[in-house]
């Protein structure tokens, strides 16, 4: 299974952190952030790897390089006109991905989930691992059913954690340019294709300066 990185934001609410450093790029206990997330693909097996860059992208690609260092092979999806959005930048990379189900990961994302607990067959167009709703999304994103589908509404309410498996089948018929995977995933849970699981570990979405501090702390 290959895994995908959603690199390519503009980092915008890092405010100055980000003027000249693109937000994965970010120092959290001496490494970036998306080289955390490598390494721990790389240790669940995922060895095949796509990251998209677009702002500052150059620097991720010195960064990482071929990934031959981590024990990686990275390809890297570029958008040259600005970033397309996570349903925009994952269609632009299907070519690269192939015709089988692979791992999305945004590169913000600190946790300590086990990343091989995806490699197994997907059932349906799309599975989401799912955290406890955070200060800065209360009122969640999905509703997960005791047989393991997801809903739009429902109870109980959780956050999406960024981390997915998704089938390139998601994106039969998206349009082209800039766009969002929400409403794939929304219209998948619609048609009963969408599942997911809760996680209850370590996870933080490093998406502002307070959120970076708290990833900078021990045991945060």
């Amino acid at each position: 299974m290959k895994a995908m990185l959603l690199a390519a934001g503009l980092g915008t609410r890092m405010g100055e952190l980000t003027r000249d450093l693109p937000k994965p790029l970010l120092d959290v206990d001496g490494k970036p952030l998306i080289v955390h997330l490598v390494e721990s693909l790389v240790t669940a097996g995922f060895a095949d790897l796509v990251v998209n860059v677009a702002y500052l992208g150059e620097l991720i690609e010195a960064a990482l390089g071929d990934g031959s260092r981590f024990g990686a092979r990275i390809a890297y999806s570029r958008e040259p006109d600005g970033p397309l959005g996570t349903g925009g930048g994952v269609k632009r990379a299907l070519p690269l991905l192939g015709t089988a189900p692979f791992l999305l990961v945004n590169a913000d994302v600190r946790s300590d989930y086990p990343f091989a607990r995806l490699r197994r067959p997907l059932v349906g167009q799309a599975h989401l691992v799912l955290v406890d709703n955070p200060a800065h999304n209360p009122a969640g994103d999905f509703a997960l059913c005791s047989d393991g589908r997801l809903a739009n509404q429902g109870e109980p309410m959780l956050t999406f954690a960024g981390l997915s498996v998704l089938d390139p089948r998601l994106l039969e018929g998206a349009g082209e340019g800039a766009f969002s995977l929400t409403p794939l995933l929304r219209a998948a849970a619609d048609a009963g294709q969408l599942r997911g699981e809760r996680y209850a570990g370590t996870w933080l979405d490093v998406g502002t300066p307070a959120r970076l501090a708290q990833a900078r702390t021990p045991h945060s």
